[in-house]
């Protein structure tokens, strides 16, 4: 089902290039202090962060989770995003440590943050249209679906980001929590990956895994990782290709159905993945027909190899995104009814 030469089983894995995340020191993740590790964070008092979200008032809210709360807040008179950690989380030590050394146009970009007694707060840029989950389920009444175009891009900015982490060192770093709600988008719907508290450092040398407490989100976790507790660069790549299948078929990685239960999205759509008669199927209904029918085969066909069963038949993250650059050469011709921008403009 292999549609792209890129990625033909004799690829080879990308050079890494040289960068400062190997400087990480996971021995000493609890401080936020150290002028090295931070220089590229301004650091801001909790004065300054309780004012520019009016004492944290829950109508600043605009998300939360197991870590703690998020906060849009003026600083400067710009919009930011104030995440606030429970005093008990570890994440933001991990977050903090990796956001420092990672810089790149697909991750959220780190402002500065904030260590006062047990407070902990982190201080990003702000991304006007929320997380990308808000955009395929549940839609408001008269919000717009995403055209095909815009998927393709968001897609491709969130590969981006993902190959980004895995080649930027010759230690890769693993994301482990790649799904819908953790992508990002701007006001031209450009995506970013953002929380990055259970981001680790990936295999050296002749070691393929690192051992690790299984972690991360039920449906969107690579099955021999769940299973082994072994993870690589593999097991981000099993998560992307899940939020892709999300992105094409508008559908939850589990959706509740009455009569059924609960319906595994992964389980629902391989049937279809190798049926050319079947696989127009897969398309969210809110697509209304609007696509190219070659480049939605070519993104079944992506998708089938990201969800493989064995981990190494995967394709690597940079060939993703050649993969992803070729569907976006081939956009549709018009976007009906959505002003926004078309993935060819990249």
């Amino acid at each position: 089902m292999v549609c792209f030469p890129c990625l033909s089983p004799n690829r080879k894995r990308l050079k890494r290039r040289k960068g400062s995340i190997d400087s990480l020191d996971h021995e000493n993740k609890s401080s936020w202090s150290g002028g090295e590790m931070r220089r590229n964070a301004h650091s801001f008092d909790l004065k300054e962060l309780s004012v520019a979200t009016e004492n944290f008032k829950e109508s600043n809210l605009i998300g939360k989770g197991g870590f703690g709360k998020v906060f849009k807040g003026f600083l400067e008179n710009q919009e930011m995003a104030i995440k606030k950690f429970n005093r008990d989380a570890m994440q933001g030590n991990e977050e903090f440590l990796m956001l420092t050394v990672l810089h790149h146009p697909n991750l959220v970009n780190l402002i500065g943050y904030c260590a006062e007694g047990e407070e902990k707060l982190m201080v990003y840029e702000y991304m006007s249209r929320g997380s990308l989950d808000n955009h395929l389920f549940d839609l408001r009444h008269g919000q717009e679906p995403l055209s095909w175009n815009t998927r393709v891009k968001i897609a491709l900015g969130a590969a981006k980001g993902l190959a980004y982490l895995h080649d930027v060192a010759d230690t890769p770093v693993i994301y482990r929590d790649l799904k819908s709600s953790n992508i990002l988008l701007d006001e031209d719907f450009n995506s970013k990956l953002s929380d990055f508290g259970l981001a680790r450092l990936g295999p050296v040398g002749e070691d393929t895994d690192v051992s690790t407490t299984v972690m991360g989100t039920h449906g969107y976790c690579a099955p021999d990782y769940a299973e082994s507790g072994k993870l690589n660069v593999n097991s981000d790549v099993y998560s992307f290709g899940v939020v892709l299948l999300e992105l094409i078929s508008g559908r939850r990685v589990f959706e509740f159905s009455l009569g059924t239960g609960t319906e595994s999205l992964i389980e629902w759509s391989r049937p279809f993945f190798n049926d050319r008669s079947r696989f127009t199927q897969l398309a969210d209904p809110l697509l209304q027909g609007r696509y190219p029918l070659r480049g939605f085969y070519q993104l079944v066909s992506l998708i089938s190899m990201c969800l493989h069963d064995r981990a190494e038949i995967r394709p690597f993250m940079h060939d993703v995104v050649s993969a992803l650059k070729y569907v976006a050469s081939q956009p549709y011709g018009i976007d009906i009814g959505c002003n926004i921008p078309s993935a060819h403009t990249l």
